[in-house]
């Protein structure tokens, strides 16, 4: 009988992660200088690491949010249909918005949650994500800002999972699978 199991090869540093929150976190502030608050929205759960220390970087007041949207699962490919686990607790009707996504891939996710934000009315909304896939987008969708664009691969790390694994890694690794027998 062949079991699946995998490796994961670091793609990305921890280092380089936290170089690149620095910078991001500078060019953000400088976008939104003057803003009464930021409110920071982070999708989760992937974002989760991403925009603690993001927003730790950030010199403005922020309120942060969440919103939690699924199209994926457990799966390694999205379903194309987004639905909404969990919805904000605050408004965002004139307020500045930020939206912190893990990774832009499809574009389906994204693209269905900032229309939603849209929809309510918010004064500026922009997205930043951690990573860009943009050989798998299906859907125009582009971050205002992005940390890193990576090839179609599998990845892992730094809040972001395998079927709810290895979230924790400092640093963002490519998974490898292989066959045991």
């Amino acid at each position: 009988m062949t079991k699946r199991s995998y490796e994961i090869d670091q793609m990305i540093s921890a280092k380089a992660i936290a170089a690149r929150v620095e910078d991001l976190a500078r060019e953000i502030t400088a976008h939104y200088e003057g803003t009464e608050k930021l409110v920071v929205v982070g999708l989760l759960r992937g974002s989760f690491i991403f925009i603690a220390d993001l927003v730790r970087e950030i010199g403005l007041p922020v309120e942060v949010d969440f919103l939690e949207a699924s199209s994926y699962g457990d799966a390694m490919q999205s379903s194309r249909e987004v639905r909404i686990l969990k919805d904000l607790r605050g408004e965002v009707a004139g307020r500045d918005v930020l939206v912190v996504e893990d990774i832009v891939d499809t574009g389906f996710t994204l693209s269905h949650v900032t229309a939603l934000l849209r929809s309510r009315g918010p004064k500026r909304l922009e997205v930043c994500a951690l990573l860009d896939k943009p050989s798998r987008r299906e859907v125009d969708m582009k971050a205002t800002w992005t940390g890193f664009t990576i090839p179609d691969e599998f990845v892992v790390g730094y809040g972001i999972d395998f079927a709810q694994s290895n979230r924790n890694l400092p640093y963002i690794g490519k998974v490898r699978f292989t066959e045991d027998t």
